[in-house]
């Protein structure tokens, strides 16, 4: 009977933790240390802020380039569809973004119109590590790619 009981306990202790649902929510400073980012160059934000909502993913990112500071904001359904957000010197960006509720990540693919008629993709995988928010980033275009980890501490 002991057993039963502890087994019941551990069973519902694990389904739980699975069914726990993942919010990104929050304000968020990068951890430089713990971070994996370009030698020369790197799109990696100061901090973010982050409002997830069941449908939706608002994400501001405060950089800085060149002593330049920037915001730039962004909202994602998180549906798969397309939808469209400010991208680079006036021109839009168009992403989806869906959720995987088995690895619990967040995959937001853009599409951004370069100067030169190509374009850039850059796809961001967010996924909470404990306490700490992951990006995953790769950047694709004519320049390359660049392959970056941003780990992120909550404020």
């Amino acid at each position: 009977m002991r057993n039963l009981v502890f087994s019941i306990a551990l069973l519902l202790a694990v389904s739980s933790s699975y069914s726990q649902k993942v919010n990104f929510s929050g304000s968020w400073k990068i951890n430089e240390e713990l971070s994996e980012m370009g030698d020369q160059f790197s799109l990696a934000p100061n901090s973010i802020v982050l409002k997830h909502s069941r449908k939706t993913l608002e994400f501001e990112k405060n950089s800085s380039f060149q002593g330049q500071d920037y915001t730039t904001n962004d909202v994602f359904t998180l549906d798969g569809k397309e939808c469209e957000n400010p991208g680079w010197m006036d021109s839009i960006k168009k992403s989806t973004a869906l959720f995987d509720k088995k690895t619990k990540t967040l995959k937001i693919t853009s599409i951004i119109p370069m100067d030169d008629g190509s374009d850039a993709e850059i796809i961001e995988e967010l996924v909470m590590d404990g306490e700490q928010l992951v990006i995953e980033s790769t950047a694709s275009s004519i320049y390359g790619e660049l392959i970056e980890r941003f780990v992120f501490d909550k404020q």
